[in-house]
């Protein structure tokens, strides 16, 4: 196993790594920009570097330092959390090219998968479900109509190297795309270097369902079931929770079926995520591949009782999987909120002093948390602050863990999203698993 892994993060997730590391004893490295300086990251790894200025282009992003800094410490692995530099083909292969390991996939599945249009086309080529839309880039706004008008409003526009819900727009008419058009092409040009854009139809009343997957540099490829992501603001999610509510087991094995077909088509290695629309008949559809690690992974550790960071590193490490297919089953069922500091109407940041943090306990609680009492939330970064996971015997007891945690929940001045979650669990067709994407707009927003 790896001696020294330098985590290419911050926040919860680089604590989250430094956590399985240390009980595998293995040395941890951080990074750090100047405002992250009292971060619990660097307090907890066993060095911790600083790279450079508050904006994130000027440090976590500053590949020359990050690397330099794994040199001048004997790194032996770098591993890059999500987000930030984790999709990042060109990191990768300087990685791999300075002899480091990659605690990740190759470079060629994240260039292959980082496109969503070249995934769409491999998808179908593997025989894997794709949503109808045009395998093309769209080069004006008269093309993107043209397409509109065949398939029938509404329709999806989106960023082929976009994320996080950037250059996403779902327009119901040639007005509303004409204007969309030009606009997200630009931001996507400012957010990822790449304004290409493609557009698919819209799947009407859909559940956002993912599956994990493991897969080593043995031919082995597993899945670790499915995770429920409906819950979203701005394409970006709110609440995951593992098993979906809404799969049948045949589905659910369907799709773990090309889940796997598609990580042997790009001969994937690591922890991945094939993300799928499902309407309510079951029907499934490719949605996008995640060549990282998830936000919401802990929902499947606690259904399956597997670490996957400890996975990440072995197969990094070049071992082969001990874990078997017909040895992993779901145990019970998970819940995970995101905890925002943002206004919970607006769902505009709210950076502040913590004055005071109040952190529920008990048995059925998990806290992956960046934050503690008289921390400093900077406007630099994402705004998520914290995930509190939860777990019962049935989805019913998970519901009403999740809703007596988040009661003794307490962030004190900022605003965070703690009363929209509070709402969230209350709604009756939460609490039935009805959890579409469009679930926010329909239940909260509207009676905003």
């Amino acid at each position: 196993m790896f001696k020294t892994v330098l985590i290419a993060n911050r926040g919860e997730i680089a604590r989250r790594i430094i956590k399985t590391c240390k009980r595998l004893n293995i040395r941890t490295i951080a990074v750090y920009s100047e405002a992250d300086e009292e971060s619990l990251h660097v307090r907890e790894a066993d060095e911790a570097h600083l790279i450079g200025p508050a904006r994130v282009n000027e440090s976590y992003l500053n590949v020359d330092r990050i690397i330099e800094v794994a040199k001048e410490t004997g790194t032996d692995a770098i591993h890059p959390g999500y987000g930030l530099l984790s999709e990042n083909t060109d990191f990768a292969k300087r990685i791999q090219d300075e002899g480091i390991a990659f605690v990740g996939p190759d470079a060629f599945a994240i260039e292959k998968m980082g496109s969503k249009l070249t995934a769409r086309a491999t998808m179908e080529e593997a025989g894997v479900p794709i949503i109808p839309g045009t395998n093309d880039p769209i080069a004006n706004t008269d093309e993107a109509k043209t397409f509109a008008n065949k398939t029938g409003y509404p329709v999806m526009l989106k960023a082929s190297h976009g994320g996080g819900g950037i250059g996403m727009q779902i327009v119901h008419d040639d007005a509303e795309l004409e204007k969309a058009f030009e606009s997200n092409a630009r931001r996507a040009e400012q957010f990822f270097g790449n304004g290409t854009m493609f557009i698919e139809k819209v799947i009407e009343d859909a559940h956002h369902v993912e599956i994990q997957l493991l897969a080593d540099h043995h031919g082995n490829v597993l899945h670790l079931f499915d995770r429920e992501c409906s819950i979203q603001r701005r394409h970006q999610k709110v609440i995951e929770e593992a098993p979906s509510p809404l799969l049948t087991e045949e589905t659910r094995q369907k799709m773990a079926d090309a889940a796997i077909k598609a990580a042997k088509a790009i001969d994937y290695k690591n922890a991945g995520t094939i993300e799928f629309l499902v309407d309510e008949d079951q029907n499934f559809y490719f949605l996008e591949m995640n060549t990282r690690l998830q936000v919401e992974h802990p929902v499947t550790e606690l259904i399956t009782g597997v670490d996957l960071v400890e996975q990440q590193l072995k197969v990094a490490n070049g071992e082969e999987l001990t874990l078997k297919q017909e040895d992993l089953t779901i145990q019970g069922h998970s819940l995970e909120a995101r905890i925002y500091a943002e206004d919970p109407k607006t769902f505009f940041p709210s950076p502040g002093k913590i004055t005071k943090l109040t952190l529920p306990e008990a048995s059925y609680i998990r806290h992956d948390i960046a934050v503690d009492d008289g921390y400093q939330v900077t406007p630099y970064y994402d705004p998520m602050i914290a995930k509190l996971i939860v777990s019962g015997n049935t989805r019913e007891e998970a519901v009403e863990n999740l809703k007596k945690a988040l009661s003794g929940y307490e962030v004190d001045g900022i605003k965070t999203n703690i009363p929209l979650l509070r709402d969230i669990v209350e709604l009756q067709a939460f609490k039935d698993g009805q959890t579409r994407t469009s679930f926010i707009q329909e239940h909260i927003l509207i009676n905003q």
